[in-house]
């Protein structure tokens, strides 16, 4: 695993660009998962309606809030201090630190699941309570998982990470919408929507409830294959532990405590970065539904509209991010261990830059084609539903390059040891979007639009408050021109080419699904053209992505490289 990782850096001459070959295979993992979460939901909205989409949305969103607290960020910080240990090789003291993560995990990922079992009605309504607590044993699943997949990323070994996360969307898709036909099914004797609303209610909970095992039974499978790798790795880690000729063997209690200072950090860091969702379902859901005086069928309705369609679809393009930052973590670690500074200056240049170029086209792709690509993937029998799901996705367009460079920098300034940076500028962010999203939906009438304005702007602020965090820590000074100007240009270009491809074909099919798809691929095209027209990316740079030879190859032959 490890050795044969350190012979492919030797064998490519140390490329300084490998990390992100590492990234572009989590990456396309993340994105492939997030794709089949996609497919599946469209026949996982017409099962349980937008009612049963609102309870499980606000279910989730609490019960991720728990995960982060207790698990979610292990991974990541597991990834690092491990890393720090395989940098100095010191194997014994990185196997060591893996049992410790594990018993960590056990007694943590253990209370949580049982204090959100319990107290499930702290949180949510009552319609929602059975659904939150289907999701309380994951929990516990997901710490032994994120242990696991932390371990092999230490080790910048990303394919087991990635597979995981396929066969876990795969089992959560299949089991998520079966088992939320058969509770339907089996607690109504029939799938038609009930004409009371306590029927409704009814009807949406058993079904959201389904959706939420299906949850459950993703995280195992990917658990079990992780076991499996790790069943088959074992030998090879256990040679390696025997070789290490390090005097030192830090003590389990120094290891607790370790674990302990770099995990809490990390935890509070990614919980309050993400308690903004759970923030906005709190206000919606409940502070605008009182004092509005609304119906808690309509809100959660139209809750189900933001957080299941448009949200989920902005929300694709940044698992590029998520892959960068997950990468970016161990490899930053051992430079700052090992002193060099310059080289991680080197390295976070170049994962802002490719963050960009793949983050820039995919908001302007979501503006210009909101409104097919809903339609591609979910089904609004009402048009007023298509149509909010529409603008709510147009609104959040921007917010995808926020949220992309905020999230590759809260991971690069947790490499380089400032840890509760990202926390203190989470803190500030998610401060201003609760005060801007109460004031706008007490003072005016944007509804839904006014948590949609305050997630930009929350990202906006992370974004430039973690970008300057990062220039502070290591006198990082990002290039612009070929990172923001050229991408936006080219981005500009694209979505032009994109709009006019999906009407032309719309005009010769009258199928929006039928013309957005080659409108899709042709903007793609079209922005791959300008960009090296452009001077935006290198030859190198081209080749460090997954398959890049073949990109250089095809962009030779079309006469865009030289």
């Amino acid at each position: 695993m490890a050795d044969n990782n350190r012979k492919n850096g030797s064998s490519n001459g140390g490329s300084k660009n490998s990390f992100i070959l590492q990234a572009g295979i989590l990456a396309a993992a993340g994105i492939i998962s997030r794709i089949i979460g996609l497919l599946y939901r469209s026949p996982l909205q017409r099962v349980i309606g937008d009612l049963g989409m609102g309870y499980y949305s606000s279910a989730y969103n609490y019960y991720t809030i728990i995960l982060l607290i207790s698990s979610y960020s292990i991974p990541s910080a597991i990834s690092k201090v491990i890393a720090q240990k395989l940098a100095e090789k010191e194997f014994r003291n990185a196997h060591r630190l893996f049992h410790c993560a594990l018993f960590y995990v056990l007694a943590v990922g253990g209370a949580a699941s049982l204090f959100l079992f319990f107290g499930a009605g702290l949180f949510v309504g009552e319609e929602a309570v059975p659904v939150l607590r289907t999701f309380a044993p994951t929990i516990f699943i997901y710490g032994i998982l994120g242990v696991l997949r932390g371990y092999f990323q230490a080790h910048k070994s990303m394919a087991q990470t990635s597979v995981s996360q396929i066969l876990e969307q795969i089992a959560n898709a299949a089991v998520s919408v079966g088992a939320a036909y058969l509770l339907i099914k089996s607690a109504m004797g029939t799938m038609d929507i009930p004409e009371t609303e306590a029927d409704r209610i009814v009807r949406a909970t058993k079904g959201a409830v389904g959706s939420a095992m299906g949850t459950g039974v993703g995280v195992l499978i990917a658990l079990l294959f992780m076991l499996g790798i790790y069943g088959l790795n074992r030998g090879m880690i256990m040679r390696r532990v025997s070789r290490d000729r390090h005097g030192r063997v830090d003590s389990y209690g120094e290891m607790i405590k370790t674990i302990t200072f770099i995990v809490m950090p990390f935890i509070l860091s990614t919980a309050i970065y993400n308690l903004s969702g759970t923030v906005n379902n709190t206000i919606y859901t409940k502070w605008y539904l009182k004092a509005k005086e609304l119906a808690s069928v309509d809100i959660y309705s139209r809750w189900g509209i933001f957080s299941a369609q448009a949200l989920t679809i902005s929300n694709i393009p940044i698992a590029f991010a998520s892959a960068m930052a997950s990468a970016m973590i161990p490899s930053v670690a051992q430079m700052v261990a090992a002193r060099d500074i310059d080289g991680a200056r080197e390295k976070i240049g170049l994962s802002v830059k490719t963050t960009m170029i793949i983050s820039i086209p995919c908001a302007a792709g979501l503006l210009v084609l909101a409104r097919p690509i809903t339609c591609l993937l979910f089904t609004n029998e009402v048009q007023a539903d298509e149509d909010l799901a529409t603008k709510l996705l147009m609104a959040l367009a921007l917010s995808v390059v926020f949220y992309a460079l905020s999230t590759l920098n809260s991971s690069i300034l947790q490499g380089l040891g400032k840890v509760n940076v990202p926390i203190v500028n989470a803190a500030i962010a998610l401060a201003v979007q609760t005060g801007l999203a109460m004031g706008l939906l007490h003072w005016t009438k944007l509804d839904l639009y006014s948590i949609a304005i305050a997630n930009t702007v929350y990202s906006f602020l992370m974004c430039v408050l973690n970008q300057w965090a990062v220039h502070k820590a290591v006198g990082y000074r990002q290039e612009i021109v070929k990172s923001f100007l050229i991408p936006g240009g080219a981005a500009m270009f694209m979505g032009a080419g994109a709009w006019a491809v999906y009407e032309g074909l719309l005009l010769l099919t009258g199928s929006r699904r039928i013309s957005v798809i080659p409108a899709i691929l042709i903007g793609a095209v079209v922005y791959f053209a300008m960009l090296l027209l452009m001077r935006g990316i290198t030859e190198n740079e081209l080749r460090s992505f997954p398959k890049g030879h073949l990109l250089v190859k095809a962009a030779k032959k079309c006469r865009l490289l030289r």
